[in-house]
C-alpha cells in the first residue's frame, strides 16, 4: 500500500539514495555521470528538505519524491524522482497533482532536459506547455515548462 508522505531533513540519505537511483537512467541518456542531481551531497539535500516536500512510501520503502517552493505564487517543482522499478505506475503523476494541490500556488514551473521524452510526455499530458529552451551544455537543452493552476469556484 502506498501513501503521501511529507518529507523533512531526516530523510535526506534515503531520498539521495532513491535520487541517485533514479537519476542513473538520465546519467546514461544524457551522457554524463556528473549531472547536479547525482553530485548533490546529503548535506545540501538536508538544507533543501527544510522546504516543502512529499514522498511516496509503499511500505516503509522511499518509492517516489519531489521538492518545490513558492515565489511569487508560482510553485517551482524541483527533482520528481521515482525508483526505477517503480517508474511507469502513475507515482509521479500523483506526486505532481498533490504538490500543486499543496503549495496554493496559482501557477506552477519545471523543467527537464530535452532528451528526458517520458518527462515531457508527463508533463504535457498534466496541461504544462513549454516555454523556453536553454542550452545547459554542448548536447544538453533544458526545456522550460509552466502551468496555471485551475480557476478556483466558490
Amino acid at each position: 500500500m502506498s501513501e503521501f508522505v511529507a518529507l523533512g531533513p531526516d530523510d535526506a540519505g534515503e531520498l539521495l539514495t532513491l535520487q541517485r537511483a533514479a537519476y542513473a537512467t538520465e546519467a546514461q541518456l544524457y551522457g554524463d555521470a556528473f549531472l547536479p542531481a547525482l553530485t548533490q551531497t546529503v548535506d545540501e539535500l538536508r538544507d533543501e528538505l527544510a522546504g516543502p516536500s512529499l514522498g511516496i512510501r509503499h511500505g516503509h520503502r522511499l518509492v517516489a519524491a519531489l521538492r518545490w517552493f513558492v515565489d511569487n505564487d508560482v510553485a517551482h517543482i524541483n527533482r520528481i524522482v521515482v525508483a526505477p522499478d517503480m517508474q511507469g505506475r502513475g507515482l509521479g503523476t500523483h506526486l505532481l497533482r498533490e504538490a500543486e494541490r499543496l503549495s496554493g500556488a496559482s501557477s506552477f514551473e519545471l523543467f527537464t532536459g530535452h532528451l528526458s521524452v517520458a518527462n515531457l510526455r508527463l508533463y504535457e499530458r498534466e496541461g504544462y506547455e513549454q516555454t523556453m529552451r536553454m542550452p545547459l551544455r554542448e548536447g544538453v537543452e533544458l526545456v522550460y515548462l509552466h502551468k496555471q493552476a485551475p480557476t478556483r469556484t466558490a
